[in-house]
């Protein structure tokens, strides 16, 4: 690949670019998607209604990236959470890391390997890429020791980095655990495992042993059910019931906003169902209807400290019976899941981690195949087998967009399918909260694309480079130092289009549109209070992030060219992401900065590959003093990985046994625990549904301001 094929897809995918933020920014105007691009919340602060047909409606508008830009932190972790954060900063860091990394390698790295040997160069349009990487480096050359002591200063700068997040992160979950600690998971512990008894049910039997153990500390119980076909009545009910009550509320707007586009016009005829009496609260939590009860049960202490020490301690001498976990919070809880036998959970996991491994095998050949259509010389090839590919080949235009820009498509149509199969394979695994289980797919597709986009590119056209040679045995350290400075070229492609083009994607919002069209027009819902909003997808987003880092660290000394692709595509993403968070995606769950720990295992895991495949370039380029230098520098990386894992993650795995301790002392000074004990028991309802309290009016917003009062 020469550098006019990669302007090409440079310049193709900033015209896509182009075109879909200049599309968003019309879109986002039009008050028909308004639900689609500012969420459940924000779509019923709709006072200020503009006219769709009105001239500045169709005028795209740039205020939003202003708004997106000057967001505070405060404003982000009101409106997404602690995770929001987090993933913002894992952002930010890495904008700061390539920075640093851009002016090390760019200023300094590039000019040695393009003059690193006597040679003429061609213009720069049609000079190849190679040039700019280290294989133009002569054999043996003192120049190498400048590619040693770049990587030196880059480590040592994303180590500093490192630490310094993690401190201020574990800071900030030590302040989110502090402001929340009047949720009421913190006095409930989840059970499983519960041992079955002839004589007596599952709740009697909670009963019996908690009463027994913790007679002191134990308040109650609450049984899990399986009750499938109640909830789904339930959900159809609670439809319905909104449905029918909303209009309840337009006579509280006033007349002259009467076209707000929220209230409507005429009063339906459901209002006259006002002045009848309203039904009571009806719980199926207390209903023998359609229940059966499940070997779980949430357990409420009358304390923090004591639901603490209950979910730490093994209660029983067989490991897999009464089996105690911190619960999750009312909204993060998976109910689905409660009911799986504990005691098969990990046949689960078993089955789930060879279907993984087996998906991941599968995908190797779209990857050959990707790496087959990288070089333009293997296209060449192709004349042979299909001679009418003859004249498409002959167009230089044609030719280089088959060689720079399809591979890097075809490879990301491919990679769609792989987030959503990884996020089955959590379901299934058994995971009782919602955030558990993103977070355990975030993991899942981190070492899908990890072994399929990096380390699958890069043995795969090893391979393809190496079939008919005498020599087809080496190690993979080997292969891939060979295999980095040719791969680097499609790798930049990769950037553009599966991350330029994808931030652009997700800020129009392609299936949201489409299932927000089909909602509305095909099934027919007018009703825009019933159309759901989504959640972060972290398990696809975060995986993405860090893949783009692992592919400048590995490139940053031996193709720096990728640099500046990396940083445009960083940029973007910080606008865009806090757009998103802001606007579109609702906080329904967290993990309290849970995902910071993976983003400082996997930028660890970065340096630590790009430092071994420097010891096997260094090795090949002749220079073994310079490779011998790397050693201690991995030896260094690893013992720091080791300190901040005993340093900071703690923090993120438990909750320190003080903090509860002094929250329980001032609420008991206040009289507030006994409210606290009062709400328990109705906090964790298993049918959503049931909990509404009918006849309640439904939150009523005021037209004239555009805020919503939230009930």
């Amino acid at each position: 690949m020469n550098v006019y094929a990669l302007m090409t897809s440079a310049g193709i995918n900033i015209a896509i670019c182009v075109v879909l933020f200049s599309l968003y920014s019309f879109l986002r105007k039009h008050p028909s998607f308004v639900n689609v691009y500012f969420g459940q919340k924000l779509a019923h602060k709709r006072g200020k209604h503009q006219d769709p047909y009105c001239l500045d409606s169709c005028l795209p508008c740039s205020t939003w990236i202003m708004k997106a830009w000057q967001a505070s932190e405060d404003q982000l972790l009101e409106a997404g959470g602690l995770d929001a954060v987090v993933f913002l900063r894992a952002v930010v860091f890495s904008i700061r890391i390539f920075s640093i990394v851009g002016v090390i390698c760019l200023f300094v790295v590039i000019p040695l390997n393009y003059y690193g040997q006597e040679m003429r160069h061609n213009s720069i349009t049609t000079e190849a890429l190679a040039v700019f990487t280290i294989e133009n480096v002569e054999q043996g050359s003192k120049w190498l020791w400048v590619h040693c002591f770049a990587l030196y200063a880059i480590t040592c700068c994303t180590c500093f980095l490192l630490y310094h997040e993690y401190l201020d992160i574990m800071k900030m979950r030590l302040v989110n655990v502090t402001t929340s600690l009047s949720a009421p998971s913190y006095f409930t512990v989840l059970v499983r495992g519960i041992p079955w008894s002839r004589e007596y049910s599952y709740s009697d039997t909670v009963y019996k042993f908690f009463t027994n153990y913790y007679a002191t500390s134990y308040l109650s119980h609450q049984m899990v059910y399986h009750s499938d076909a109640v909830r789904k009545l339930m959900s159809d009910a609670e439809k319905v019931f909104r449905r029918f009550k909303l209009p309840m509320a337009v006579p509280q707007c006033r007349r002259r906003f009467m076209k707000c586009g929220l209230c409507g016009g005429h009063p339906p005829a459901f209002r006259r169902l006002a002045s009848e009496p309203e039904p009571q609260r009806n719980d199926f939590g207390d209903s023998k209807l359609g229940r059966k009860e499940c070997a779980a049960a949430f357990v409420f202490f009358r304390s923090r400290y004591a639901a603490l020490v209950a979910s730490q301690s093994f209660q029983s001498s067989h490991p897999m019976a009464w089996v105690t976990d911190p619960a999750p919070e009312p909204r993060d809880v998976y109910w689905a899941n409660l009911c799986v036998p504990y005691q098969i959970l990990w046949f689960r996991k078993i089955f789930i981690f060879v279907g993984s491994i087996a998906l991941v095998i599968f995908y190797l050949a779209p990857v050959v195949v990707v790496q087959s259509l990288v070089r333009y010389d293997r296209l060449q090839e192709l004349q042979n087998i299909f001679p009418f590919l003859k004249g498409l080949f002959q167009r230089r235009f044609m030719a280089q967009i088959l060689s720079g820009y399809l591979p890097s498509v075809i490879l990301m149509v491919f990679m769609y399918l792989g987030p959503p199969l990884m996020f089955f394979f959590s379901t299934l695994e058994g995971y009782v909260s919602r955030s558990s289980r993103k977070r355990s797919a975030c993991v899942k597709v981190l070492f899908f694309i990890i072994w399929n986009v990096f380390f699958g590119n890069f043995l795969s056209g090893s391979v393809i480079d190496r079939i008919g040679t005498a020599s087809d045995v080496a190690t993979i350290s080997t292969q891939m130092a060979r295999a980095v400075p040719v791969m680097a070229n499609f790798f930049m492609t990769y950037v553009m289009t599966s991350g330029w083009a994808s931030l652009s994607s997700e800020l129009i919002q392609p299936f949201g549109l489409l299932y927000y069209y089909f909602y509305r027009y095909i099934l027919g819902y007018k009703d825009d209070s019933s159309y759901g909003t989504l959640t972060f997808p972290y398990h696809t987003e975060v995986p993405r992030v860090l893949l783009f880092g692992l592919l400048g660290f590995t490139c940053s000394v031996f193709a720096p060219l990728i640099v500046p692709f990396l940083l445009v595509y960083f940029f973007l993403a910080n606008l865009v992401y806090r757009n998103q968070i802001l606007n579109v995606y609702e906080q329904k769950y967290n993990t309290g900065g849970l995902y910071w720990p993976i983003v400082h295992n996997s930028t660890i895991f970065s340096l630590v590959v790009t430092q071994m495949i420097a010891l096997g370039v260094f090795g090949l380029k002749q220079s073994k003093v310079v490779s011998g230098f790397m050693i201690p520098l991995i030896i260094a990386t690893i013992l720091f990985n080791e300190y901040c894992r005993h340093r900071f993650y703690p923090i993120f795995k438990k909750t320190a046994a003080q903090v509860v301790i002094e929250m329980d002392r001032r609420d008991e000074a206040s009289m507030r625990m006994e409210d606290v004990h009062a709400n328990l028991p109705s906090s964790y309802c298993q049918f959503q549904a049931s909990c509404i309290t009918l006849g309640q009016p439904i939150p009523v917003h005021d037209c004239e301001s555009g805020n919503g009062v939230k009930v």
